[in-house]
Formats: structure tokens, sequence, C-alpha cells
């Protein structure tokens, strides 16, 4: 066995060494369609809240609102050292000024999310790019990160499509080089003889001088091979220069010219030269055949061995479970060093209890406070919400997300680590006994907001898609300024980047906020945590429960009291009566963005982008909504609107946290 794994290990690098050709590595970060692409620094942070913060915000927002400058391309300094910022934004040169400003605002937007407290950041869309420093910045052109993305596609000729790229390349380096101190961009397209033709643009930030600018993009080039080498298309972005190419035009036709290309002939090589190459390539093919039957017969030995050794049933979710766990290994804390912390798990620490297990308060030795969830060792899916937080967390970062530490695997522990968030959960505010009193308007529209802001990160900045599938008022902490955390991501799903909806079999949440479509039929998309969503703007500004309530003779659910109110012109009546009046007019819109959330047809519904926009500008315009659907009754009878007996008989199993102890999740303080 011992021989076995030793050959493996020899044989390996060298298989893939032969197979796989080294590309270049670096730090940054992109999106899984490579649409923005970032760096956080970490030359330095800044403190939230200080001198330079404040400097950066003002700098950053004065790109998109100067209307003085038309080029696309704006270097501003703010504040003197120690916090004095530097800023470059430089936009693609073919776009118009409002087409530039909005790329500007969504850049900035995500830097700041995504490195919210380095001192020195640059982030490349694809249509601009942003930088700031504390460093000077202006006029430097040797400099890093560097970053390239390759076209998923291989060209159909890559040595003919080289012959044309290299050319075309430089020609239009050439062209940008020469530009004044206001623009330095060129763009042109040739064709690759028979075959595809290559669009391709180059660029440099107009603050350096015409040399400079042109051994910057000679350096661009020149990382090609190790980056997009073969490939139909490439990024090469660099702080003051960077080029695209493809072969579909991917910037406004009329910013580009043709190149006129020699027509590629590769030269012919010498018999002799050509014997020998094709010698070459024989033994070539022959030892990666030997090695590679080699390797199978001893991978096939080793596994062999291992499941007979060890009675071991591979599976595909374990091996993705063990690949997963490893990329997150740089969390992971020794089991001592939180038993410390949380005095052995002593009832004095214990915040709460949630379905997968205990939650407790900790103290790291550095005097940082920590909130522990240990999962229930007898837990079912205990496995699964363990890998699922881990995995989802450890790549969020948002201001309105819990933050997760870390994790801890030993034997049958399974401990998560977030950062501890001590004003408890917002649920405790807005229903605890007379608690709800201490929530002004102010505050309670700051949760609105900081909720809605968290859940478009969800659903459309982060690496990934995330529909939660648990968005209820005991997964939103509050920390110490009452702002709203999203937490719990035991049940949330992953979809790919462009993918919208999906289909389950196992309904998993809690009563009230599922909507009607993924309750009855599995359906899960965006639109799933946009009802939540709407629910939760209910019961804030009404501070009342989406299970049914009395009020007078009558009992009713909230949704039905507020559409029944809605359609009654009685809307006041469902406003909180702790809250004042001066603030009626924010309530009744939350009201009604809450019930735009809650509409029967998921399509009616607003996307998080829009309730964001909502909330934020009274100039958007809302619609008048539509009956919503109504919630799912504890007794399981069915209070959905539209919902027919057969529909029900179809119903699918439903695992839910009716907001009373349970067996999968239940509010808890952290």
């Amino acid at each position: 066995m011992g021989s076995s794994r030793s050959l493996l290990i020899f044989i390996l690098p060298f298989l893939l060494n032969l197979i796989s050709p080294t590309t270049a590595q670096d730090d940054g970060i992109c999106t899984n369609t490579a649409y923005y692409c970032w760096k956080c620094s970490d030359t330095g942070m800044y403190t939230p809240g200080d001198m330079y913060q404040e400097n950066l915000n003002s700098l950053l927002s004065s790109f998109s609102t100067n209307t003085e400058i038309s080029s696309g391309f704006y270097n501003f300094s703010k504040g003197r050292d120690p916090n004095k910022v530097n800023a470059i934004a430089l936009c693609r040169g073919d776009l118009s000024q409002d087409t530039c400003h909005t790329c500007l605002n969504r850049s900035t937007d995500i830097l700041l999310q995504n490195c919210s407290r380095q001192k020195e950041a640059i982030i490349w869309a694809e249509p601009c790019m942003v930088r700031y420093s504390n460093n000077l910045i202006f006029r430097i052109e040797k400099e890093d990160p560097v970053k390239c993305v390759p076209s998923p596609n291989p060209a159909k000729n890559s040595q003919q499509f080289e012959l044309v790229l290299n050319p075309l390349l430089s020609s239009l380096s050439e062209k940008a080089a020469s530009g004044d101190s206001i623009r330095k961009f060129a763009a042109g397209h040739a064709t690759v003889p028979g075959d595809e033709t290559i669009y391709a643009l180059v660029q440099c930030t107009p603050d350096i001088n015409q040399q400079n600018c042109s051994n910057c993009l000679k350096e661009a080039v020149l990382d090609i091979p190790g980056c997009c080498g073969g490939m139909q298309g490439g990024r090469i972005l660099k702080p003051s220069c960077n080029l695209r190419y493809e072969v579909s035009l991917f910037f406004e036709s009329t910013a580009s010219s043709p190149v006129n290309i020699p027509t590629p002939v590769p030269a012919a090589p010498a018999p002799k030269e050509a014997a020998n190459k094709s010698n070459k390539k024989v033994i070539i093919i022959v030892v990666v055949l030997v090695i590679l039957v080699a390797f199978v017969t001893v991978l096939s030995i080793y596994v062999y061995l291992r499941v007979k050794k060890r009675g071991v049933k591979l599976e595909g979710e374990d091996q993705e479970n063990s690949d997963e766990i490893s990329f997150a290994e740089s969390l992971q804390y020794e089991f001592d060093t939180i038993r410390s912390a949380t005095d052995d798990f002593s009832d004095a620490n214990k915040l709460g209890r949630g379905g997968f297990g205990a939650v407790y308060k900790g103290r790291l030795l550095n005097g940082q406070l920590i909130a522990v969830k240990r999962l229930a060792k007898n837990s079912a899916q205990g496995d699964r919400e363990f890998k699922n937080e881990v995995m989802l967390l450890a790549q969020l970062q948002h201001r309105n997300l819990v933050r997760l530490l870390g994790f801890c695997l030993k034997a049958e522990e399974r401990l998560l680590i977030y950062e501890y968030v001590p004003n408890s959960s917002l649920d405790h505010f807005i229903f605890g006994p007379n608690s709800h009193m201490h929530l002004d308007w102010e505050t309670r529209y700051k949760i609105i907001g900081g909720i809605a802001r968290g859940i478009l990160y969800l659903h459309e900045d982060s690496r990934v898609r995330i529909i939660h599938r648990d968005l209820k008022a005991g997964n939103i902490l509050l920390d110490e300024d009452m702002n709203p955390k999203i937490a719990d991501f035991g049940m949330a799903r992953l979809f790919v980047i462009d993918q919208t909806q999906g289909y389950t079999k196992a309904i998993v949440g809690t009563y009230g906020y599922m909507a009607p479509e993924y309750v009855l039929h599995g359906n899960l998309s965006v639109k799933t945590d946009v009802f939540s969503f709407g629910v939760l703007v209910l019961e804030i500004v009404s501070g009342k429960k989406i299970g049914r309530f009395r009020y007078g003779e009558n009992e009713e659910g909230l949704l039905s009291y507020a559409w029944r109110n809605w359609r009654e012109d009685t809307i006041s009546n469902v406003i909180d009566p702790m809250l004042t009046t001066s603030s009626r007019i924010e309530t009744m819109r939350c009201i009604h963005i809450g019930l735009l959330c809650v509409q029967e047809n998921a399509v009616d519904r607003p996307t998080a982008a829009s309730v964001v926009s909502m909330l934020n500008s009274e100039s958007v315009t809302l619609s008048a909504p539509s009956k919503p659907a109504f919630h799912m009754q504890k007794n399981g009878e069915s209070d959905i609107s539209g919902m027919t007996e057969s529909d029900e008989s179809k119903k699918l199993p439903i695992y839910v946290s009716k907001n009373e102890p349970s067996n999968i999740t239940e509010p808890y303080p952290r």
C-alpha cells in the first residue's frame, strides 16, 4: 500500500506538467463571469468613520457626479497625509458619459463592499476601472497587480490566429500610445484568413507618457501566451493599461477601424527539422500514454485497497464535501481554543438553541468576542448544514451579512465561529414584551434598507447567486448600532451566476415566510426571498407577527389584514401605533413596497435591486399591488390564495421552522 501511494505521488506532478502548461497566478478576485475583477491591497487599513474613509467616500462619489470631464478619465486627490487619498477612474474610450458614470457608481460600490477597510484597492469592470490608494499612483507605469482573464473557447486555428493578433495589438498599441493627456485609446479589427474576425482594443491611463504607455501595453501583450494563449479572446488588466480581444464585437462599432495585416504565412520547416519535430511528437505521445496507463492502474489499485480496507462507500457528495472543507482550511480553529473561549461550553455562556444545536458566547485570547454555533451530534442534517454555511459564508463579505470567522472540526464536533452580534435578533425587538416601543421609525427604516441591501448582495453582487430560503425576523441579527445582519445560511441554495430559478423536492423554511409557488410546487427563485422580505417589512412596520392575531372580535393573518386595509384605504391601521405621526408617509410607502413583494404571482414581485431603488428614492413610482398570497397556517390548513383541492393533494413535503422550538432551526440570539 505504501509503495502504491509513493508511486502515485511521484507520477501525478509529472503527468500534470505534461498535460497542463503552467499559467500565471495572481491573488486578485474575479466574479464567475469575470465581469468584475478586484484586488484589495494589504498596504494599510483605515478605521471605519475616520478621516481617510470620509476623504475616500467623497472622492469616489465625485467621479460619477462630475459633468465637466467628458473623456472618461478622472485623477483626483483629497485630504492631507496621513489621510490623503489618491484615486483614478478610467472608462472605456467608446462609452458615453452616462454609461461611464453608471459603471463607476457600480464599481465603487462593489469595491467598498469587498475592500471595506483597505487603504488601497483596484477594480476592473468590463467597461471601466477604479483605483484608490494612500500612496502615489499617478504617472506610474510599472506596477502590480496584473489580472488576466481568458476566453473559455479555443481559437479554430491558434497558429493563424496568433499571426493576426500580434500585429493587430501592436498597431493599436502604437496608436493609443500616441494619444494626448486626455485620451489614450484605440480599437480595431482584423480577419484571420478564411476564418474569424478579431476585435481588439487597448487603452492607457492618459496620465502616463507615450513611452510608458507603449511599454505597459507591450508587457501586457507578452502576458497573453501564459494567460490566454490559443483562446478566442482574453483580457490583460493592469493599473495603467489594459487590452482585450474577442471574435465578437464587444465595443461600439463606430470606435473600430480595420487594420491591414499582411496575409500570415507560417514558415515551412526544413525537411530534416520537420522530421525531427514529428519524431519528438511521437515520443511525447508514447510517453504520455504509458504514464496515463500506469497512473490509471495505480489509482485503481489504490482506490480498491482503500475501499476494501476501510469499507468506505465513495459518493459524489462525500467527495465534494471533502474538497470544499479543504478549501476553507485557512479558517479552521483548534477545538481547545474554542472550548477555552466558551469556558468549556458552559451554560452561563449559552445564548440560545436552534434546531441544529446551541449557540455560545466566547472570548478569544486576543479579547475578541465570538459566537460559536455547536452543531448537535445527533442531527441528521448537521453535516449538510455545516458544509453549506462554511462554504457560503467563507466567501461572503458584506456589512449586512453576519461574518463567519472560522470553523472547527474534531471527531464528532462541528463548530461555526461567527462575529458576535450584541443586540440579539430582530424578533426580540419587534415581538418581545414591550420591546417594539424602543424601535423608532428611523431605526426600523434603517433595518429595512440594510436587509434589502444584504439580499441584493446575495442575489446579484456576490461571487455566486444565493437564495437564502429562510429570511425571517429571527435570522436578522442587530449589531451595537442596530445595523441588520442576515444570518443562518444552513438552508441556502446556490445558483450559477446567470441562473434565475430552480426546482427542489425538499421544501425548507418558516411558516408564513415561504412563497406559494415554492410551498406548492418547489419552484425556487430570487423572488422566493423577495416574498420573505415583504413579510419582514410588514412585520417591522406593524409590530405584528406573520401568524394570525386578534383585533377586536376578529382574527386575521397579517398579509390579509394589510391587504384589506389597503383596499379599504385604511392603511394607517397597519402602522404600529407606537410610531410617531411624522413618519406616516414613509411608513405607508414601506407597506406599499411590502405588498408588492408578497404578491401571489412571482413575476409581479420586484427584484431586490428594484426594492433598494424604491427605498432609496421617493421619485421612483410604485405600481399598484395585486392580491397577496396568504400564509400557511400552523395546523397544516391552506390559507394560500388560489390553492385548489388538487394543489393541496400534490403539495410537496415541507420541513419548516415555526418560530417556536422545532427540529430544524429556531430564532436565537448570538
